[in-house]
């Protein structure tokens, strides 16, 4: 058992959540396998159009309502309306090339009764794809130090670093406007933490776990800026916005020229082979204020 040495800041992980199928539905867990590209299995899939390229709830709300639930040996995806989709986890059709932001890389497609189920709820024609684990699609050295750090099909970093306090600040802003409050959900975090301040999370160089036999690591590098999505209540894919107008009015990022950001992309540096828990002790300093 390792244990963390005395910092300015300490808490524990509250939530693990892995994004299967990018920008559908998360699932809560309690335990996680860390590995370079972020939590075991987080968007290993991903659904794409006729011509390869990325879909997102950002043109599609109603990925939102597309729920995996992970089994030993499958993937099984739920929607409203539709039949349980059952996808082996040790299958794939064939070779496809699909476009993930500014990425090209090569995938896995996940055959015609995939394809269908997605064409029929979303109503547009898509293919479900899944990474290629021979491919190595590095995130932006620029903001991780010249470390190479891979990720799967997520927006461009491993792992969503949040807390439990920055989420509290924004509903507090919520109710004080009259609106309802959210959950973590919206923000779509792999990681998130307890007993920190809001936005702590921005503040710090280096994250430590104490995850049982050896520290892991990770290292926020870039603050996540928020596209639509947090406006869309993942229960119904209704669309309001509330959050965004609130994010709006104090949580514009000078690092980013002015966009507004809630959590921290993180890459890992340390602990690749661990398991990360709900409840692991994590300690931090500050560095940026």
């Amino acid at each position: 058992m390792t244990s963390l040495p005395d910092s300015d800041l300490s808490g524990t992980i509250s939530r693990l959540f892995v994004y299967p199928v990018k920008s559908c539905a998360g699932i809560a867990v309690q335990e996680a396998l860390l590995t370079e590209t972020g939590l075991d299995l987080d968007r290993a899939w991903m659904v794409v159009d006729a011509e390869g390229v990325f879909l997102t709830q950002r043109a599609l709300p109603r990925m939102a309502l597309i729920r995996p639930q992970l089994r030993t040996s499958e993937l099984v995806l739920r929607a409203p309306g539709m039949l349980a989709l059952h996808v082996a986890m040790d299958a794939v059709e064939g070779p496809a090339t699909v476009t993930v932001w500014k990425d090209t890389v090569p995938a896995w497609d996940m055959g015609p009764l995939a394809a269908q189920w997605f064409t029929d709820f979303l109503g547009q024609p898509c293919r479900m794809v899944r990474f290629d684990p021979d491919c190595r699609r590095l995130s932006s050295m620029d903001w991780t130090q010249g470390v190479e750090a891979p990720n799967q099909f997520s927006d461009a970093f491993p792992l969503l670093v949040t807390s439990e306090a920055s989420l509290a600040e924004l509903n507090a802003r919520l109710a004080a406007a009259g609106q309802a409050g959210v959950g973590i959900e919206r923000f779509r975090p792999n990681v998130v933490l307890a007993g920190f301040g809001a936005h702590d999370e921005d503040r710090v160089d280096m994250v430590r776990v104490d995850a049982g036999e050896q520290e892991v690591r990770l290292q926020p590098v870039k603050p996540c800026a928020r596209c639509p999505i947090p406006n869309i209540d993942p229960a119904t894919a209704v669309i309001s916005p509330a959050v965004a107008d609130t994010l709006q009015t104090y949580r514009q990022d000078a690092r980013l020229g002015g966009a507004i950001t809630f959590g921290m992309n993180a890459i890992v540096r340390q602990g690749v082979g661990q398991v990360l828990r709900v409840g692991q002790p994590v300690a931090a300093d500050v560095r940026f204020e």
